[in-house]
């Protein structure tokens, strides 16, 4: 019990480091933060089409952190083709295989390491956006589901992907970098998946966990990293969707059904990442709908994440 108490303080300490400047305006035209490159590091949520499509509607809207690029005026592509968006869909933290099973996805951190390794270091014009967690609990919930782990290790497992995120942010600051952005996971409570397997309780509090879990171990970083509270953002999105310009947060808007292990959720689920204008439900206008597939957001979701997220970048920097 001593123990928990202390995590709880610490707890009621570290989003306060972390945000310590962010309440403090834009910033004047002399001190503003304008990143000469963003680099990215991540998940489903982050890949810009890595291995492929990305893991939303596939039309010709981008995903948040191109958007985020963009608002910002330099370019990210995806590190396929050159770029510096390292992310990959269905990518852990620090484990293999990924939430589908494929022991080639790399994970978060094996994706700072190839950046390292071709890099050595970051600039300190860099803005660097790190995120996961996602897949790290879609896998613990499958191998509880399939009785293979029990409740306690699931939330154990859990907790120790968010620490794993914090070394990776850790490591990055440690290579030069001095304008992190590190992206909690959503409240999955929220997602369709969720409601499909009767787990919201449990499943917001792992995601509650993971995100406390990376926030203690980043408690003194709060000089050079942001931390985002996405969670807030999606539970906002998914209880008021009219605020965001949306009217639905609780369908899922496409009808593209993976045969395989798609997200990682069983097969025969939507897999947003085969996704186009064209696999959407009968007569839905996409733009007003919240979920591409179980677990991850259509364009409009991305927009709002870039919006989110971007104001608290500048706000802060």
């Amino acid at each position: 019990m001593a123990l928990k108490w202390m995590r709880r303080v610490l707890l009621a300490l570290a989003p306060a480091a972390l945000l310590a400047l962010s309440g403090c305006g834009g910033g004047t035209i002399e001190s503003q933060f304008i990143p000469a490159r963003m680099v990215v590091f991540g998940d489903a949520l982050s890949d810009m089409g890595n291995t492929g499509n990305r893991y939303t509607i596939n039309d010709a809207t981008a995903v948040w952190v191109k958007l985020m690029a963009l608002d910002y005026g330099v370019g990210l592509e995806k590190s396929a083709t050159g770029g510096t968006d390292y992310a990959v869909g269905n990518a852990r933290v620090a484990l293999n295989p990924d939430a589908a099973g494929n022991a080639a996805t790399p994970s978060v951190k094996q994706q700072v390491d190839a950046f390292l390794a071709a890099n050595s270091s970051f600039n300190s014009g860099d803005l660097v956006v790190i995120n996961g967690g996602i897949s790290d609990i879609i896998v613990q919930m499958q191998a509880l589901r399939a009785g293979a782990i029990t409740q306690d290790q699931f939330i154990a497992n859990v907790e120790q992907a968010g620490h794993d995120l914090a070394t990776q942010a850790k490591r990055i600051v440690a290579a030069g970098a001095s304008h992190v952005v590190v992206m909690g996971v959503p409240d999955l409570k929220a997602t369709p998946w969720a409601v499909a397997i009767g787990q919201q309780s449990l499943l917001s509090t792992a995601s509650t966990d993971f995100n406390d879990a990376a926030l203690v171990d980043l408690v003194n970083y709060g000089d050079k990293m942001l931390y985002i509270d996405v969670a807030l953002l999606f539970n906002l999105m998914a209880s008021n969707p009219a605020s965001y310009g949306m009217t639905d947060a609780a369908t899922v808007v496409c009808n593209s059904v993976d045969p395989g292990p798609g997200i990682g959720i069983g097969p025969n689920q939507v897999n947003s990442a085969l996704c186009t204008a064209s696999t959407i439900i009968s007569g839905a206008d996409y733009s007003l709908y919240l979920w591409a597939d179980p677990v991850y957001p259509t364009p409009s979701g991305h927009g709002r994440l870039a919006d989110y997220t971007f104001s608290r970048v500048h706000n802060r920097w």
